[in-house]
């Protein structure tokens, strides 16, 4: 059972560093709000899961299933809100150069 949390874990490292790695690199709020949204939230739910995996079938591990319930659920609803937010105050998305 070990080496199946090992491996979320690995898996939530992994989404989690893409996700830092495209807030980083991106051109624009909504390129970058698209890559931390959608590669963090399965990075924390994989590791999340990984953790209560490894601790079993324990309290600890019910709330670490409803705390990956909850990231589900607010994560892609936070993203939506902001990006929303941002497209009526005016903030274009990013275009290349003669389009």
């Amino acid at each position: 059972m070990a080496i199946v949390a090992i491996i979320f874990l690995l898996g939530g490292f992994f989404f989690t560093f893409v996700a830092a790695l495209g807030v980083i690199r991106l051109p624009d709020f909504y390129s970058r709000l698209h890559a931390s949204g959608k590669c963090e939230t399965l990075g924390m739910v994989l590791s999340f899961l990984g953790l209560a995996i490894y601790e079993g079938f324990t309290l600890t591990a019910l709330k670490l299933f409803f705390i990956v319930i909850f990231i589900f659920i607010a994560n892609p609803t936070g993203t939506h809100i902001l990006s929303r937010a941002a497209y009526r105050s005016g903030i274009k998305p990013w275009t290349r150069k003669g389009e």
